[in-house]
């Protein structure tokens, strides 16, 4: 469960990140000499949290706290930020960006899937200045929808990887924002292309996770995508396909806490990541099986080993985990808040 306590910390650590410039990764492809620029130039709303797609789910953090805790004491100081870089003219910059040649595959699919999180985000708010960014956002919004329906119907294989391209993870927010919004092409697309990529996903071999800097399980973020696109009992059927041994709690490395030694290298800590998305996947397929189902056990079970693992750790000290790692948990914990509510 999401705590004041909690709330207040993660907010104090994306707040010291949505309006940091530096360090900062790009991922900006220079064609030629005129086309370098600061990251406040290039993205002038989603500059800050080390690179694009941290900054933008830095954002959604911010807006998620507000909605759920709006006595937060950082509450004035969130507002203030998101007054500056939720702009109309910030974001039809971004959204130009977009337009540019030579950017279709900036941020596919991870940062796409984070930009709809915002905008369904701000979208479910019933609050002033949130209908005010959310009008802001929509035209960047819109691009990557689009970005969305013209890329899906090329991608003849799923990227099973645990990190950023990770297809069930592009498709399964993208799902989240066209359902809520009522974008039926896209939902109807991403439902389509989830069949085709995973429907007849047979014997995972989850006990090869994790690799060593992933921060997503390929094999739990594709059964979290399946469990929104299938129906429940379909879903419980293919599951047992999937992971054929999890009632019997095995493979035992899948339902291990991954261990972190060293949280000052950007990749290692990626692993803190898993943890906590491991996590909020573990809750979210539960959730979807029948009551009585053992496996919900044992996935609870580990998610609450993942969880303590994870939150552990959220502030380490160090930027390389710092900038990120406290959207995955409010993420994570409200996953677990959906759980508990219904089990």
């Amino acid at each position: 469960m999401l705590t004041h306590t909690d709330a207040s910390r993660f907010a104090g650590l994306a707040l010291g990140c949505i309006q940091r410039e530096f360090p900062y990764q790009p991922a900006h492809v220079i064609s030629d000499a005129a086309d370098v620029h600061r990251p406040c130039e290039l993205h002038p709303a989603f500059y800050g949290c080390f690179d694009w797609h941290s900054a933008v789910h830095g954002h959604w953090l911010l807006v998620r706290l507000l909605r759920r805790c709006g006595d937060l004491p950082e509450a004035t100081a969130i507002r203030a930020a998101l007054d500056a870089n939720l702009t109309a003219a910030n974001l039809g910059a971004e959204a130009d960006y977009f337009r540019q040649p030579g950017r279709r595959g900036f941020e596919r699919t991870y940062g796409w899937a984070w930009l709809l999180k915002l905008a369904q985000e701000l979208r479910e708010w019933d609050d002033s200045a949130g209908r005010r960014w959310s009008a802001a956002l929509e035209p960047l919004a819109d691009v990557i929808v689009m970005r969305y329906l013209e890329f899906l119907p090329k991608q003849t294989y799923p990227i099973r990887a645990g990190v950023h391209p990770n297809t069930a993870f592009g498709l399964a927010f993208a799902y989240d924002y066209a359902a809520t919004v009522g974008h039926l092409a896209l939902r109807d697309l991403v439902v389509r292309r989830s069949l085709d990529y995973f429907a007849a996903d047979r014997d995972y071999p989850a006990a090869w996770e994790p690799g060593g800097a992933d921060f997503f399980s390929p094999c739990l973020m594709e059964a979290d995508l399946m469990r929104r696109v299938l129906p429940r009992a379909d879903f419980s059927a293919w599951l047992t396909h999937f992971l054929p041994d999890l009632a019997l709690g095995r493979p035992a490395q899948l339902l291990t806490p991954a261990t972190i030694t060293d949280r000052s290298d950007g990749q290692l800590v990626h692993l803190d990541g898993l943890n906590l998305s491991r996590g909020w996947c573990m809750w979210s397929i539960a959730s979807a099986l029948p009551a009585g189902d053992p496996r919900r056990t044992v996935l609870t079970q580990a998610a609450g080993r993942h969880a303590n693992a994870g939150l552990a750790h959220v502030a380490s000290g160090d930027y390389m985990g710092e900038h990120w790692l406290a959207t995955f948990a409010v993420y994570m914990l409200e996953a677990a808040s959906g759980w508990n509510a219904t089990a």
